[in-house]
């Protein structure tokens, strides 16, 4: 039986726990230089993820607590030094870093990466300057996005303050660690979205080191820098700080409190500027309206007056004047000349037709002219005979000697019986004269004879032929 055959009989999991404890008594803290590799960050907020160098590769985790501790968010490709303790993980047989720390492996590394997402977001046209908008000259409400407990938000307020008050509006943000640069985006997204938006925004930071101010090289913050509508200046850490969220602003201020003198003026200057430019203007009015009257007078003084410019016409209108009644009489003697011209053929023309006419009557042929003359007269006359005689039969006075009588009452001659009732008095016409009745026993109206038995001859009515 050899030794092997006596060696103790492990199980998988007594196995396992040795390994565990023996790597975790040997490699209890280490710190760990290498490159971040397939990092991934699920619901829970823990953080997964790989150390490699250009040999080897360990795996990595982190939890949630001290993920949150980090000034920086970590990314694939930054070089990191990471401090934990080695560990197994029984249940797929690997070995991992329990990670306790980590900061980044000297602002070398972190500078290649800066400039490796500069060049990427350059390409996409975010740092154009053609795409830059002017700031407003006197905006009325700035927005500020920065931490509402740092000395930032004081430099800026009184320094807005002592050039020219406007309304402020402050999101305030966490500026540093896990979380800042979401919270960044999101305000400038937040103040872009509002009813009544900004006129300009100022995103802000104090000074710190690369790693402190490495949420504005975040490209979720230079997206959102670049997207907004509003325009934006970067006031991020001191004059010598530079940022990618410098190159996506539409301007940079070297501080928070170059910042509010960029957004708004001085007011004492605008006041004293607008007084100047107020007396050039009065001034410029005032010169410009000497000169005009000086070339008004000289102009003047050039001109006639005007009685000279109306002398000579007011004559030649007098003359003319003059002139007109005789040439009216010119005129007309002219036209009546042309009149008497026109109106002679026209005479000569009628003389002629009434001679012609005279000879026709008087001539060999005038017996037969006379004899129609004479049959049209005594058609004539028949007419007139027959027109006489039925106007002699329609006369009243001839119906009276065929017996009939005319009835007259009050409002004349009465046409019927209850007419005559309601007459005072009646009377009734005959041939011979007129008596008087009563209707319903009134007193008689005298009698009235007519005209030929009291001898009185009326007016004759004169013979038509």
């Amino acid at each position: 039986m050899t030794a092997i055959d006596n060696a103790y009989e492990f199980s998988v999991s007594e196995l396992s726990s040795a390994l565990k404890q023996s790597i975790e008594d040997q490699f209890g803290n280490v710190r760990l230089r290498g490159e971040i590799s397939g990092l991934k960050v699920p619901a829970s907020g823990h953080a997964y993820l790989a150390l490699k160098d250009d040999k080897a590769v360990i795996d990595g985790v982190m939890w949630k607590g001290t993920r949150a501790r980090l000034n920086f968010r970590p990314e694939d490709g930054m070089e990191v030094i990471a401090r934990g303790k080695l560990t197994t993980y029984p249940g797929r047989s690997k070995y991992q870093i329990i990670i306790d720390s980590m900061e980044l492996a000297g602002e070398g590394a972190l500078m290649a990466l800066l400039e490796k997402r500069k060049r990427v977001l350059a390409a996409e046209g975010l740092f154009d300057a053609a795409r830059k908008r002017p700031i407003p000259y006197l905006p009325e409400t700035i927005g500020v996005v920065t931490s509402p407990t740092g000395a930032v938000i004081r430099d800026i307020l009184h320094r807005l303050s002592d050039r020219f008050p406007r309304r402020v509006l402050v999101w305030p943000v966490k500026v540093q660690g896990e979380g800042a640069a979401a919270e960044v985006a999101a305000a400038i997204a937040g103040f872009n979205a509002m009813t009544k938006r900004p006129d300009v925004l100022i995103v802000a930071r104090g000074g710190g080191s690369i790693e402190d101010l490495w949420a504005f090289n975040e490209e979720v913050v230079v997206r959102a820098v670049a997207a907004s509508e509003i325009p934006v200046i970067s006031a991020v850490g001191h004059e010598t700080d530079t940022t990618l969220v410098d190159f996506a602003a539409d301007m940079r201020a070297p501080t928070p409190t170059a910042a509010a003198e960029l957004a708004v003026p001085v007011r004492g200057d605008l006041v004293a500027t607008t007084a100047s430019l107020g007396a050039r203007l009065d001034t410029a009015l005032a010169k410009a309206a000497a000169t005009r009257k000086e070339r008004l007078s000289l102009w003047a003084a050039r001109l006639p007056s005007p009685s000279a410019i109306l002398g000579l016409r007011t004559q030649r209108f007098d003359e003319m004047s003059e002139r007109l009644p005789k040439a009216l009489n010119a005129a007309l003697q002219i036209w009546r000349q042309r009149f008497e011209r026109a109106a002679e053929p026209l005479r000569s023309a009628g003389r002629g037709r009434l001679s012609v006419a005279q000879q026709a009557l008087t001539g060999p042929g005038s017996r037969l002219r006379a004899h129609l003359l004479l049959n049209a007269h005594q058609k004539a006359e028949r007419k007139l005979g027959l027109s006489a005689r039925l106007l002699e039969s329609l006369n009243p006075e001839g119906v009276l000697k065929r017996g009939y009588a005319i009835v007259e009452g009050d409002s004349g001659v009465l046409t019927s019986a209850a007419t005559a009732r309601k007459s005072r008095a009646l009377t009734i016409r005959f041939a011979d004269g007129a008596i008087g009745a009563v209707p319903a026993g009134g007193a008689p109206a005298k009698s009235r004879k007519s005209p030929k038995a009291s001898g009185d001859e009326g007016p004759k009515q004169a013979k038509l032929l």
